[in-house]
């Protein structure tokens, strides 16, 4: 039979198969991970694992991996081979402090695998961070207002915390602001600094980071303040790595600082950026802050409004508001824009559900895309390719 065929039918079997695995590889690169941090009500059960179809925008559940303690942020290893999550609900040890809990991903699935859990040092953690190496964890408690770093090994398990640093200070709002609230810490495009967020001392930390030893210590100066009562939340950079940007919880606003890339200090340039519509006279609190992979837009979430701001950076990092985007939900908390920059995932938290836009590139606009999942009590939504 094989005698029998021709060149040219053999060139035309030849091109059939090529375009049947280019088909193939396209349809898996178009497959990718997306991990659900929440919190423990309304029926939750833990970490949800979603692949994403980019091309239909359609989000399937493969896994639910079970965790009572209220797995609420979520932080992924720089290999992409583990995952890492705050348990907010957990109090062990004789301070009933919290956890943090490690994930093995596996290659081909993105499904996760249970490692280890530690000890966060302190009350209520809300926020990890893993640095640049991939050898230490960064971990914010929220109650205790402390900061812990643990050091992480080499198969993705954490170690005991290795440093813990315990800030002191209030701030003009006495219901929030009664004590230290550490809400993140964010590391330095250098990888050599991480910006601690302390919401009830309305202070940025500046911490040097020794990876030798898995310890910080004050930089000089050690902190930089904003306006009182305003409670810095999240600290997020331009990818130019110039300009970093915080969200002010309480004010619902918005602080810009300039980075010394020499020194990682920051300067600030200007605070209190209104976020909210001028007719809004309601309760808000704002959450969570991300700029776009071209580095043209910030987005910043309102809870209360239940919306999502939306700034244009101008060169010298000055933001001009361009829009407001209702998120279709209650409470938006955390939300990402996918490394593309073409979707915006939005987790409303009291509405259990995340709600899927579709980006424009040019003005950073955002149109609601058909999708919307339906998910207990969303805290963090993060995104990895397999």
């Amino acid at each position: 039979m094989y005698n029998l065929l021709t060149n040219s039918t053999m060139k035309r079997l030849v091109t059939l198969g090529l375009l049947s695995v280019m088909s193939c590889l396209s349809a898996l690169a178009q497959k990718e991970i997306i991990y659900v941090g929440t919190y423990s009500v309304r029926g939750s059960e833990g970490i949800y694992v979603y692949e994403f179809d980019r091309k239909t925008g359609a989000m399937q559940q493969i896994q639910a991996m079970g965790n009572a303690k209220s797995p609420s942020f979520l932080a992924l290893h720089p290999s992409g081979n583990y995952l890492y999550s705050v348990n907010e609900g957990s109090q062990i040890g004789p301070n009933n402090a919290g956890a943090v809990s490690a994930y093995a991903i596996d290659a081909k699935t993105g499904k996760l695998a249970f490692l280890n859990t530690q000890s966060s040092l302190g009350n209520g953690p809300c926020h990890i961070t893993i640095d640049k190496t991939g050898k230490t964890a960064f971990v914010s408690n929220y109650g205790g207002g402390s900061l812990a770093v643990l050091p992480i090994l080499s198969d993705g398990k954490l170690a005991v915390a290795t440093d813990s640093v315990i800030d002191v200070g209030s701030g003009p709002n006495k219901q929030r602001q009664e004590k230290p609230h550490v809400h993140s810490a964010i590391l330095s495009p250098s990888n050599k600094t991480v910006y601690v967020s302390d919401l009830g001392t309305d202070q940025i930390n500046q911490l040097k980071i020794n990876a030798s030893t898995a310890t910080v210590e004050s930089a000089k100066p050690p902190f930089v303040p904003v306006k009182p009562g305003s409670g810095p939340r999240h600290l997020t950079f331009h990818p130019n790595g110039q300009f970093a940007y915080v969200v002010e919880e309480l004010t619902s606003s918005v602080a810009i600082f300039r980075r010394n890339t020499a020194t990682d200090e920051l300067v600030l340039l200007q605070d209190g950026v209104k976020t909210l519509a001028d007719n809004f006279d309601k309760k808000n609190t704002s959450a969570d802050i991300h700029i776009d992979p071209a580095g043209r837009f910030l987005y910043q979430s309102n809870r209360g409004e239940n919306t999502l701001a939306i700034f244009a950076i101008a060169p010298d990092g000055m933001l001009t508001k361009v829009g407001s985007q209702p998120t279709m939900g209650k409470e938006p908390r955390n939300f990402l824009i996918d490394p593309k920059g073409e979707f915006l995932f939005a987790a409303n938290q009291n509405s259990d559900n995340i709600v899927l836009f579709r980006r424009d590139t040019k003005t950073g606009k955002l149109t609601y895309s058909g999708k919307t999942v339906a998910v207990p009590s969303p805290v963090c939504v993060l995104m990895t390719n397999r």
